[in-house]
């Protein structure tokens, strides 16, 4: 959303006041819509299904579309990153498709247990703890690289090392096309993508990075166009997991956006001066990484005196200001910080804010009473 507001001058400004980047990113780069257009209004064609010319074409563009992905994660695997529709798909198919038989008879028998890793007051796991709080019944540890609550980074890297053989689930919905991954390099086991945040990307197109495949059953059955003499799922990779047609649309716009992304509008020392700002207001609570070296850009607040449901409506009604209150799919997080059942009010610029939106925003707040 664009607002716009008028001085003292009658000067005419106008403002981004959308600050709901981490649910979805707003605005994309106009390649992606002409992406999805091109697509569905000149190429159109199946994918890995024939021989005519729209046909390979749709096919080069999603291999092509899987490899640039496969890069921002860091992986030269390209075959063992499937498509999805988005990263809770990708989280899904590895919790419902693990093929360990203790794992099974565990979730049989409702003997599963699900332990939260140690950490630091602001949610960062605390390294040094971890080997407390494993055991040889450990079959997986799935970290949340950035938080959606209030932006703190983990360690990922570091906790990968401590965990060793243990497998290693990283949630990069709100990391990728942002941090650094490198699923090689630091031999990570599976990685949940989602790509409408800050990949730039269309709704409704994710990734799962797999390191060893042959460890997880294909949560979707059928359709994929190879192998199609046999009643069995293909075992190799990617069609195992790519039952199906894809959201080719979401793939030609996906792939414009990433070659389209631009460069973000504000700076590190921007950002921090509108958490300053705010902190003195004296009006807020700020929910952020004690740690500025790890804290991502996004945040959340709530207000001394105000319900964040209330502030959220007023500070939008006000100045049109968009924001995320709530327990933002996040409860246990919330619980953590001590913002549950309410929660906060998120706050998530884009690459497109500008050092006038953060001035905008914080006089909107410092005049909420």
């Amino acid at each position: 959303m664009f607002f716009l507001s008028k001085n003292s001058l009658s000067i005419l400004h106008f403002y981004n006041t959308y600050f709901d980047n981490a649910a979805t990113s707003f605005p994309k780069p106009p390649e992606v819509a002409a992406g999805i257009a091109k697509y569905l209004n000149e190429t159109g064609g199946p994918y890995g299904r024939s021989f005519y010319n729209r046909a390979v074409e749709v096919s080069h563009i999603v291999e092509e579309t899987r490899e640039l992905l496969a890069n921002i994660i860091g992986t030269k695997h390209i075959s063992n990153l499937v498509f999805t529709h988005n990263a809770t798909h990708a989280i899904n198919i590895v919790l419902k498709g693990m093929t360990f038989s203790e794992l099974a008879r565990l979730v049989n028998d409702r003997h599963l247990k699900i332990i939260y890793l140690p950490a630091y007051p602001d949610g960062t796991v605390n390294i040094e703890r971890i080997p407390e709080f494993l055991s040889k019944h450990t079959k997986l540890v799935v970290v949340n690289h950035i938080s959606n609550v209030n932006g703190v980074i983990q360690p990922i890297r570091d906790i990968k090392h401590v965990l060793g053989s243990i497998p290693m689930l990283v949630d990069a919905a709100q990391s990728v096309g942002d941090k650094t991954i490198d699923a090689d390099k630091n031999d990570f086991d599976y990685i949940a993508v989602t790509c409408h945040k800050y990949l730039l990307g269309p709704t409704g197109i994710g990734g799962l990075f797999i390191k060893n495949p042959e460890l997880i059953f294909p949560l979707i059955e059928g359709g994929t166009g190879s192998n199609s003499g046999k009643d069995e799922q293909p075992d190799f990779m990617p069609d195992k997991f790519d039952g199906g047609t894809p959201n080719i649309a979401g793939i030609f716009g996906l792939k414009e956006a990433i070659m389209h992304k631009p460069e973000t509008m504000y700076s590190e020392s921007d950002f921090y001066y509108l958490l300053e700002s705010i902190k003195k207001t004296g009006k807020y609570k700020l929910f952020s990484s004690m740690n500025k070296n790890n804290r991502s850009f996004l945040f959340s607040l709530n207000h001394t005196k105000m319900d964040c449901s209330a502030l959220g409506l007023k500070i939008y009604e006000k100045y049109g200001i968009e924001t995320r209150v709530g327990l933002h799919c996040a409860p246990f997080a919330h619980k953590y910080l001590g913002t549950f059942p309410n929660g906060t009010l998120r706050i998530s610029p884009s690459v497109y804010h500008k050092p006038e939106d953060f001035e905008y925003l914080i006089n909107a707040l410092r005049n909420i009473d």
